[in-house]
């Protein structure tokens, strides 16, 4: 089985085909980071319009890259949300043409089942297994025993973690992205410099916050000398109390995991904020004291990739669950409202 992917939820254009022996045929990204950084986010309408720009060269590519046409395909996936608007219905409304006129199962991908399922495609993780889900918009932990077949234990009261560290790198002046530049600039800070809190640490329950700690960083920062030794020193303190956070709520949910789904005993990290070395490592020492497998994907597929997006569309169809030409994109879909079979 071959899958042509198309993802286009935020401010990465692309596009990859996928073999269902886990064998990635191609995986083509177009990253609008200097579009987007003199505003320092990203603007929806600038991601829609170079979507709109991009896509259809970039399938193309893809496939002349795995050395594939339409008619070696046996179906085509493209996130179906959740995302911002514009840009899903973009990816949308390719695949959908492309189904049409080649005469393709469409498969309706939730942005979040991508993320979720990448470990399978990587390591060929077996079900169930715990898995912490940080990335930009969201923060989730979940208990994830098929497609489709997810139980949430706990999300983020306010700010996802991906959030926070944007946000604190811009009160710090770092640019953006502000993920990879506060992990820079943590490089060379002393990570006990600043007693910045750990919101939710110690409490029952699985739920993240992470509001209270960005609000911590902007008192303190404006209160002393804004020199590059404090940056570094505030990075470092801040990404140490995130992953001390992180952790505290991990431990949590593997106990209920293990309550609840005695067989499992790996937990996976996915999304963008996968990609960040020091969470990595904290969760990986956590997991084996756990006596659990850890696994992470490489950092090209932890941020946003449509060879999550071809594989998820593979596991579904395997499952016989594919979408009709009327599917409406999604700006919120939430994993537990995804179809599974019967």
């Amino acid at each position: 089985m071959i899958v042509l992917g198309i993802e286009t939820s935020c401010d990465e254009t692309a596009a990859a085909v996928v073999q269902d022996d886990r064998s990635i045929l191609s995986n083509l990204v177009i990253s609008q980071l200097d579009e987007h950084r003199p505003y320092g986010g990203v603007v929806p309408e600038i991601a829609a319009r170079s979507h709109l720009d991009h896509i259809d060269g970039l399938v193309d590519r893809a496939l002349r890259e795995a050395n594939v046409d339409f008619g070696d395909l046996d179906g085509v996936a493209a996130t179906g949300g959740p995302g911002l608007i514009g840009g899903v219905l973009v990816g949308m409304m390719t695949a959908k043409a492309i189904a049409l006129v080649h005469k393709l199962p469409l498969v309706a991908v939730n942005h979040l089942e991508g993320h979720a399922l990448t470990a399978r495609l990587t390591d060929d993780v077996e079900f169930p297994y715990l898995l912490l889900l940080v990335s930009g918009g969201h923060c989730q932990l979940l208990a994830v025993r098929g497609p489709g077949k997810y139980e949430r234990y706990g999300t983020t009261l306010d700010d996802a973690v991906g959030e926070a560290f944007d946000k604190t790198a811009k009160l710090l002046g770092l640019p953006y992205p502000g993920g990879p530049s506060v992990e820079k600039a943590a490089q060379t800070g002393n990570p006990d410099r600043f007693a910045f809190p750990r919101p939710m640490r110690g409490r029952p329950g699985c739920d993240f916050s992470f509001s209270g700690l960005k609000t911590s960083v902007a008192r303190t920062f404006q209160t002393m000398a804004q020199n590059g030794s404090a940056v570094a020193d505030a990075a470092a303190s801040f990404q140490k109390a995130v992953g001390e956070t992180v952790a505290d709520r991990v431990l949590n949910a593997i106990d209920r995991f293990r309550s609840e789904c005695p067989e499992g005993n790996t937990i996976v990290v996915a999304g963008g904020v996968a990609a960040n070395e020091h969470l990595r490592a904290i969760l990986a020492d956590l997991t084996a004291a756990e006596r659990f497998h850890f696994f992470a994907p490489p950092i090209a597929l932890c941020t946003d990739n449509a060879a999550m997006i071809a594989w998820a569309g593979i596991e579904r169809l395997r499952l016989g669950l594919t979408d009709t030409l009327d599917f409406a994109p999604r700006p919120r879909w939430p994993l537990d409202e995804l179809r599974v079979a019967s």
